[in-house]
């Protein structure tokens, strides 16, 4: 093909793609399904079958989607969850794998290596998945960051897991030693999170301190600041995913210059490398070489996984934060998965492991049924397990633009549908003494509001606000934001 037709079919497919998106959130399904069908779809205008090009371009599209969900992923959310959530994605994956394992080797007969290499294909949840899918389920702000935050932190330890039982799959590596294996994740691991902070932290310093021409230049600046602590991570023999999810998080949470902005462009590009990851895969995906065993192992394994290796490693790994028994159900059943499982099964595809081929169409079976069958119903199960009352309030989103002239800032603050800032009015904000609502844009109308004027669900109110007082004036509008008009003055609030 062409430059020309390439140009054409890649237009094509995109606008077809995000299509498929709109209709994906009207059903309730991770639209990954949708893009995996038009990749398949595909196969019969073009031919692709190279297992090493789609495990580099799968990495290189898993590095921009852990940087848009590191972007947005809101520290103040995560603070309290972080530790179960680490838990999770170390420990509680072990677990799966481990159990995973077990029942593929000793019930279904696989051979030791190709289970285990199945167990820890199969076992990490999926950040694209429940990024683009637990958002739109109203959950209480905590439940919803560990779910994400253990999406985030379980691909590090999964890729050197994988790369390892590959390496054993192929009789090579450390096969009779596993706690080498184990110190070796978890130095690479800690490892990548301590570079991802630091570079994270210089990042923002730097971004903050430089006055780049155009402010459509920040969002490239940080975007690329995140994919540079992967590739230096990398370089390093650390984990690099790691690195770059904790850089974009610290980045995300760094009052950056133009954060909004960078945040929606960071979204806009991760919606980019779901679309080109998932449409590759579908491609390199051979629905009508599915046999009948495949589809059968796959829907055992994941059946076992799901109702039986999750819930366990759930289990053991929250009950020690007390987390309720119904919270434990929906992080259990939270856990989708997605792009991840499909490629690292790539990981032995493109290595010629033994029965490598077998092992993908396996997982990708797994995945098509299980995201069909999780995805539609969490709105469903929250409800049935009481753990949201569809109700749950959602978060206020800010922008900044520094005044240099007046040393001041301008905030941009959207009120979003469901928050708790809907009727109260402009008095009962409670603002700083040198902190004023200026302007309310409502329906593309701005006007100047009064003391008494109300506040509405789609609002954009712009604040100006003495420098030193915005950290201030954000945490109040959360606390409304979660409270109401008593936030702040209630327990907990």
């Amino acid at each position: 093909m062409g430059l020309d037709q390439v140009l054409l079919l890649g237009s094509v497919v995109l606008l077809v793609a995000v299509g498929a998106a709109r209709l994906g959130s009207r059903l309730g399904l991770p639209s990954l399904i949708l893009f995996l069908c038009l990749g398949a779809g595909l196969q019969f205008f073009v031919e692709f079958d190279n297992a090493e090009l789609a495990h580099s371009l799968g990495f290189a599209a898993l590095v921009l989607i852990l940087a848009e969900g590191g972007y947005t992923t809101r520290w103040t959310e995560i603070r309290g969850a972080l530790p179960a959530a680490v838990m999770l994605a170390t420990v509680g994956v072990g677990i799966s794998v481990a159990t995973v394992a077990a029942f593929a080797h000793f019930v279904l007969g696989l051979a030791p290596t190709t289970a285990v290499l199945l167990g820890a294909i199969m076992s990490p949840t999926d950040a694209a998945a429940i990024f683009s899918v637990l958002r739109k389920v109203p959950l209480p702000a905590r439940l919803r960051a560990v779910i994400e935050a253990e999406s985030g932190f379980n691909d590090a330890p999964i890729v050197l897991l994988v790369a390892t039982a590959t390496e054993w799959a192929l009789g090579r590596g450390t096969h009779d030693n596993p706690g080498v294996m184990v110190g070796m994740i978890v130095l690479e691991l800690v490892g990548g999170v301590l570079l991802g902070a630091a570079l994270g932290w210089l990042g923002v310093r730097a971004l903050r301190s430089i006055a780049l021409p155009a402010s459509g230049l920040y969002p490239l600046a940080g975007l690329g600041w995140a994919v540079m602590s992967y590739g230096l991570g990398s370089m390093l023999h650390l984990s690099g995913f790691a690195a770059v999810y904790v850089t974009a998080f610290v980045l995300g949470n760094g009052q950056l210059p133009h954060r909004h902005a960078t945040r929606s462009f960071a979204e806009g590009v991760g919606w980019v490398a779901q679309i080109g990851l998932f449409v590759m895969l579908g491609m390199l995906s051979e629905p009508l070489r599915e046999s009948p065993w495949s589809i059968f192992v796959g829907i055992a394994v994941g059946a076992f996984l799901t109702f039986v290796a999750r819930p366990l490693s759930v289990m053991a790994c929250l009950t020690i934060f007390r987390v309720p028994w119904r919270d434990q159900a929906f992080v259990s059943w939270a856990g989708l998965r997605g792009a991840v499982p499909i490629i690292m099964a790539t990981v032995p595809l493109a290595a010629r492991a033994p029965d490598a081929i077998a092992l993908f169409d396996i997982v990708f079976a797994f995945v098509i049924v299980f995201t069909l069958v999780q995805s539609p119903t969490l709105p469903w199960v929250a409800r049935k397990l009481r753990v949201s009352t569809g109700e749950d309030s959602t978060d206020v989103e800010f922008e900044f633009a520094p005044l240099d002239t007046i040393k001041a800032d301008m905030m941009q603050v959207h009120v979003a549908s469901g928050s708790r800032l809907h009727g109260v009015t402009i008095r009962e904000l409670r603002l700083p003494k040198n902190s004023v609502v200026s302007l309310i844009v409502r329906d593309g109308e701005p006007f100047t509001p009064k003391p008494d004027q109300i506040v509405r669900s789609g609002d954009d109110l712009l604040i100006v606000t003495n420098g030193t007082d915005r950290r201030r004036v954000e945490a109040r509008l959360r606390s409304i934001s979660h409270g109401g008009r008593l936030g702040g003055w209630l327990p907990g609030e």
